[in-house]
């Protein structure tokens, strides 16, 4: 007679025992800094205890036969996706699994032909992580019916594990930053771009932006409200907008920090400056915002990419077994810096 064989331990179950967070227990079991001894060592008890380790030889036996997994994101060179893309291989690698990163260029055209052709990449990989992809209901329901893994940050409301944060709360404290310090003239760079897909960060950032100024019965001016695309060059080309054609409020949020950046250049370029001029503040906390002084909310970028790739190993593991799944969101943190001050 056959014995029926138990389950392996997951991160989650580690998570669990030890009566930590899965986020702590991931940058732990990764050995990454900012892990306290005491967190470090209930993580490794635990992990001891449930006999949870991340085997290459179990993860392909229960996942599949190629032995990799794709990460797609809308597009490779944006810093969101680098660090997430980073800090993802990095537990993929540890895991046993090669990588297949495909960049979907935000091109149309690209996003088309992949996700219309996906029992072509299931041939490829045993799993997928997806990156803040905007899907469409067809697409939904074609990636969960693929047969792969699947796990994503940033897609929040999907049939498979996600892990991200709340974006429209991220833009609403940015806003009501910049309220506080009485500032009711408020511009918005948003990520949204014309004829390109959409990020679901920018229209989810630029509701919670809207929302802030309703809260406090200031109308969103439609002309104040300028798409930048998530570069530097496109938050540039947006603040030039804003200042030869437009007019100037006091105050911006900007979609995400590398938009902040190229705000702060064409300022500088118009013999302007933040605060001096016009406050600014962005979204994410790019390694350079604390070196130009930026205001931001940080978001823990490279842990969602961990996260997410540990939720999609987790799932290979236990291939067939009831697994539903799971939705996390991770805190962001409002920090004032130079590029904010109280309106004079």
């Amino acid at each position: 007679m056959l014995q029926a064989i138990a389950p392996r331990a997951t991160i989650q179950d580690v998570a669990a025992l030890s009566g930590l967070s899965i986020c702590t227990v991931s940058r732990a079991l990764r050995n990454l800094p900012n892990v306290s001894a005491g967190a470090q060592a209930k993580v490794s008890d635990a992990a001891a205890k449930l006999g949870y380790k991340a085997s290459p030889a179990a993860a392909r036996l229960a996942g599949g036969t190629t032995g990799s997994v794709a990460i797609i994101a809308p597009t490779a060179t944006a810093w969101f996706f680098a660090q997430a893309v980073e800090a993802a291989e990095e537990v993929f690698a540890g895991a046993g699994y090669d990588t297949v990163l495909i960049s979907l260029r935000n091109r149309p055209s690209v996003h088309s032909k992949l996700f219309g052709d996906l029992a072509g990449l299931s041939q490829r990989v045993d799993g997928i992580l997806l990156l803040n992809i905007a899907l469409s209901e067809a697409e939904l329901a074609a990636v969960a019916a693929s047969g792969l893994a699947v796990a994503s940050v940033g897609m929040h409301d999907v049939p498979w594990d996600n892990v991200g944060i709340d974006n429209a709360a991220a833009a609403r404290a940015a806003t009501e930053h910049l309220l506080d310090l009485g500032h009711w003239d408020v511009a918005m760079l948003s990520g949204r771009e014309t004829g390109e897909p959409s990020l679901i960060t920018a229209s989810e950032r630029l509701r919670g932006f809207e929302q802030a100024l309703s809260a406090h019965h200031v109308t969103v001016d439609p002309d104040l409200v300028l798409e930048a695309g998530s570069s530097i060059e496109g938050g540039r080309l947006a603040m030039i907008e804003l200042i030869e054609n437009r007019r100037m409020p006091s105050a911006i949020v900007a979609g995400c920090d590398e938009t902040a950046f190229g705000a702060l250049m064409a300022l500088r370029d118009h013999g302007l400056s933040a605060p001096k001029n016009m406050s600014i503040i962005g979204i994410d906390d790019h390694q350079m915002s604390w070196f130009l002084g930026l205001s931001t909310i940080s978001q823990p970028v490279a842990d969602q990419g961990a996260f997410a790739a540990n939720l999609l190993i987790d799932r290979l593991h236990r291939s067939g077994l009831p697994n539903p799944p799971s939705s996390h969101v991770l805190e962001t943190k409002l920090i004032a810096r130079k590029s904010t001050r109280r309106r004079r």
